[in-house]
């Protein structure tokens, strides 16, 4: 199963977009309309969640962390994950 499938195709309510690059760090805008889901993937760094707007489920290792606007999450590279959206939300992604 490819975990990079958000690269490979367009998916109904998600947009992905990419704000910075460098060689060591990147950051992408993510914004997921409400009960649309970004499907299981991995990252290739450890990661920062930051939500800007809305509220999301983050879906990770058998866990579901409720995060709102402001509240951030951490997590470690190479863990499949996936997210659904309460309500339309925006939030960075920074690893």
């Amino acid at each position: 199963m490819n975990k990079n499938i958000i690269k490979e195709k367009e998916i109904k309510g998600l947009q992905v977009s990419k704000i910075f690059s460098s060689d060591s760090t990147e950051t992408l805008l993510i914004t997921l309309e409400k009960d649309k889901l970004f499907p299981t993937h991995t990252s290739p760094r450890t990661t920062l969640l930051v939500v800007l707007e809305g509220k999301i489920d983050f879906h990770i290792e058998n866990k579901t962390i409720t995060l709102a606007e402001h509240q951030t999450y951490s997590f470690e590279k190479d863990i499949a994950h996936h997210v659904t959206a309460h309500e339309d939300s925006k939030f960075l992604i920074i690893r």
